[in-house]
């Protein structure tokens, strides 16, 4: 198993996407795919696209990222993807009703997001997971569910 310590660099920047480029050519890229939650993480391990199990050990300072090269050299580059995120989309009906939905949603540790006053809860889960810790303020009327959406 090769263990990956850095991030090598980034596929977008100029230098290194015409390296992965030539590299692709000869099929010597491996894609590694990760789940958005993985991203914080600085120590796991994880199968490739290719079969390779691999392990990440990154200090405190490094972030992987969608794009993140971990190895790249003539012999073959390993570039990291992120899976697309699926968030379900809560509207409060009122100030207090956010707030009640804000501290629900922190007292769970869910991970949010903030879009045109509406809490965006990412799906690490099943739906019905989300659902059923809210169905006592969906059933007062505090907040309204109102889609799924898959971002990337």
């Amino acid at each position: 198993m090769q263990i990956f310590t850095s991030i090598a660099g980034h596929a977008g920047s100029e230098d290194t996407a015409r390296s992965l480029h030539a590299l692709e050519h000869s099929g010597l890229v491996d894609w590694l795919y990760l789940a958005p939650a993985d991203l914080s993480r600085r120590r796991l391990r994880a199968t490739t696209v290719g079969g390779r199990e691999v392990a990440i050990a990154l200090p405190r300072d490094a972030r992987l990222h969608d794009g993140a090269v971990l190895h790249l050299d003539a012999s073959g580059a390993l570039v990291v993807r992120v899976d697309a995120e699926s968030w379900l989309r809560v509207r409060p009906t009122s100030a207090e009703a956010g707030l009640k939905l804000g501290y629900h949603a922190g007292n769970l540790h869910w991970r949010v997001a903030f879009c045109d006053g509406d809490l965006l809860v990412a799906l690490e889960h099943r739906v019905e997971i989300y659902l059923d810790r809210l169905k006592d303020l969906i059933a007062a009327g505090s907040v309204r569910i109102l889609d799924q959406e898959t971002r990337s």
